[in-house]
Order: structure tokens, then sequence, then C-alpha cells
């Protein structure tokens, strides 16, 4: 019994990992977080930039901001948006990118999550990647 309980310790140690990571599966969360490393945007700007409905990226950038990722502050009538820790999480953004150049982006085949699966239905862009194996 006492393995069974240190396992059951260590997943919940690991928990919050693994609700940031999903708080960052998503594409359009992903793209959200690439636009604010360039600065503050309002929500209109990034549907401008992003093509999306602005019921969209409110819902996602609620998501992010739920996982302490965004800050928002108001400007007039409208939110500026921004990375609240931005130096971390452009670490983590390059260490993801490092991390799938030395996979050969193998993760886009996987069955479960990668690219074209139901749980992760990504742009018609992205699906059509130059590293993907046929």
């Amino acid at each position: 019994m006492p393995q069974l309980e240190a396992e059951s310790a260590q997943s919940q140690d690991l928990a919050p990992a693994a609700a940031l990571f999903h708080g960052l599966s998503d594409p359009t969360r992903l793209a959200i977080l690439q636009h604010l490393t360039l600065g503050e945007h309002k929500v209109r700007d990034l549907t401008e930039h992003l093509g999306l409905a602005q019921s969209t990226v409110s819902a996602h950038l609620a998501c992010l901001r739920d996982c302490g990722l965004v800050a928002s502050r108001p400007q007039g009538r409208a939110s500026m948006f921004s990375l609240s820790t931005s130096a971390e999480l452009l670490d983590v953004l390059a260490s993801a990118e490092r991390l799938l150049a030395a996979t050969g982006y193998v993760v886009t085949l996987c069955p479960n999550y990668g690219i074209g699966t139901t749980s992760n239905p990504a742009p018609a862009d992205l699906r059509a990647h130059p590293n993907r194996a046929p």
C-alpha cells in the first residue's frame, strides 16, 4: 500500500503542471500568446490578426487569464491584454519549439493528441507541417 500512496502523491504533485500544459494545449491559445509576446493587444486587435470571432478570442483569453498566463487592464471601454509572466512563458514556448525540433515533430502523429485527431483539430496550415512524417 505505501507504494500506491506514493504514486498517488506524485500524481497530485504533477497535477498543476498538467493543468498548465492543458491550458497551453489549444492552437488558438498558443497563437494568442504568440501575438502577446509582441506587446499588449485589445480583443479587437487579436480578432483581426487571427481572423477569429470576438467571442472565440474572448473565451480563450478568459482561459489564459484563469490559468494566470495573461493579465488585463482597462483602457477606456476596452481591455488591454498582456503576458503576465513574459520571461517565463517565453522560456516555455522556446523550450517547446526546441523539443519539437529535436523530436522531428513526431508528436503530430500521436494517435491521441496528434494533429487532426478529434482531441486536437488543428488548422489546415498546421496539418501539412513540412517536418511531419508522411
